[in-house]
């Protein structure tokens, strides 16, 4: 299929992105909700060509080169059922997937590229592209199993693209439950979760297609109502105070620094601070996303008992 097969992706995907973009912004227009900013829209733009332009760069590198490599080196012979073939490729592509989602959420040392994709307080279709700009450097490394495995590069490629299409089709307040599929797809409802900064949605909901890997590996958590639990408050647990181009792409990374290499700490706390949890502090002073949601529950239960 090859690079012809992602420009025609592109071709198509261009449009559907234009119209319901459009739409979302008449229905959030029309219904009085502030879903769009022109300050966080320029930035979800500006960020989406950064990182695609870090991906042209390299894409020679880890197609033609890395997982050209393993593909050549396979350890298994493709898939001859191209119809199998392709459905496979799916589940393995949305399985490593959900790997790299997950440690970039549960390892400060790629947080600080992720961060960038929650530091957006709203949620709306060009959230979807507001991306961690320098995956592109580290993502195809979750690829190399599927190469391994006997499938082409370019069909990797190819497919991460179109589960990527999915990916941000999600980014929505306009779609609500989606039946059945909630069962089985990443859906606006799902994603609206994983962009959560309440204490119970903090890294949960993981996947780009398949919702099953967060049910599996439990990781998973429904979109509850403001009635039962609280409204959704979207981007970072503290927001950035500062939103220029660098601070919002290298803000985590400066902090991470200052962190790891401050004085009278040891080796094992200044791993702590590039590998550990996001929120990890050897004093106490800042809380994991786990430790947020143990304070959240006997907060919640003192209430009860009161």
């Amino acid at each position: 299929m090859g690079a012809f097969s992602e420009q025609l992706l592109l071709l198509v995907s261009t449009p559907v992105y234009i119209v319901v973009i459009g739409a979302e912004l008449l229905l959030s227009h029309l219904q009085h909700k502030n879903s769009y900013s022109w300050k966080d829209t320029v930035q979800n733009i500006y960020l989406m060509l950064i990182n695609s332009g870090i991906d042209l760069l390299v894409r020679s590198i880890y197609i033609g080169v890395i997982l050209t490599f393993f593909f050549e080196h396979r350890i298994t012979n493709p898939i001859s059922n191209p119809w199998l073939y392709w459905i496979v490729l799916l589940i393995f592509e949305d399985f490593m997937y959900y790997w790299l989602h997950r440690i970039d959420h549960y390892c400060r040392f790629f947080w600080a590229t992720h961060v960038t994709h929650h530091s957006s307080p709203n949620f709306n279709f060009t959230v979807g592209f507001r991306s961690s700009v320098m995956e592109p450097l580290y993502r195809f490394v979750y690829f190399i199993p599927i190469a391994a495995l006997g499938f082409q590069p370019v069909d990797i490629a190819f497919m991460y693209s179109a589960t990527q299409i999915w990916g941000i089709l999600v980014h929505t307040e306009r779609i609500n439950k989606m039946g059945f599929l909630e069962y089985i797809l990443v859906t606006p409802s799902h994603h609206r979760v994983h962009h959560g900064s309440n204490a119970k949605y903090l890294d949960k909901n993981m996947g780009m297609f398949l919702i099953i890997w967060d049910k599996l590996f439990r990781t998973f958590q429904p979109e509850l109502s403001p009635v039962k639990y609280q409204q959704i408050r979207y981007g970072l647990t503290a927001p950035l105070k500062n939103e220029n181009p660098v601070n919002l792409i290298f803000h985590e990374w400066h902090d991470l620094w200052k962190d790891a290499f401050q004085k009278d700490i040891g080796w094992k706390e200044r791993w702590n601070y590039i590998f550990g949890l996001p929120g990890w502090s050897h004093d106490g002073s800042r809380q994991t996303s786990k430790q947020k949601r143990k304070m959240e529950v006997a907060s919640e239960k003192q209430l009860e008992e009161t």
